[in-house]
């Protein structure tokens, strides 16, 4: 992190911590002037060092409360094969995250849905129909221990 000083961190911290803080609010915890504190944020924001600033919604008070980890194998392992399914889960607006990881899996997705039913429906209009999928392996959360921790840095 050779371009971001103690105080870039430290913003960045705070702002893990809680996106709603004010620059002010910001600024006092850690120890700079409001003007300064928000040059830095600026720059942090157009550096790329802060890609976006979102809120987090309860999934279970939007009923989303299920949550599903699905891996998934390529018949092919080609770019052409890779780049037809990442552009066709890239626009499914029910899946949360899509990485493509190493080991028994070429991605792993995050879905959440209402409940099985739900999952069942969307895997069988859905999931299935996804370019080259050979095979697809479901695991659904029983318990969530850590979600959308901050980083550690």
């Amino acid at each position: 992190m050779p371009d971001l000083d103690r105080i870039d961190l430290s913003i960045l911290r705070q702002l893990q911590r809680d996106g709603r803080l004010t620059n002010a609010e910001v600024a006092k915890a850690v120890n700079v002037s409001p003007a300064t504190c928000h040059r830095r944020m600026q720059s942090l924001l157009e550096e790329g060092h802060i890609s976006r600033v979102t809120g987090l919604v309860n999934p279970a008070s939007v009923e989303l409360g299920t949550l599903v980890m699905v891996g998934v194998v390529l018949d092919r392992s080609t770019p052409e094969s890779f780049a037809a399914f990442e552009k066709a889960v890239s626009e499914m607006k029910e899946l949360l995250d899509c990485h493509l990881v190493a080991g028994d899996f070429d991605y792993l997705l995050k879905i959440r849905v209402r409940d099985m039913n739900g999952f069942n429906k969307m895997h069988s209009k859905m999931l299935i129909a996804l370019p080259g999928v050979r095979q697809i392996r479901t695991f659904f959360v029983l318990k969530e221990i850590k979600e959308n921790a901050p980083l550690a840095f």
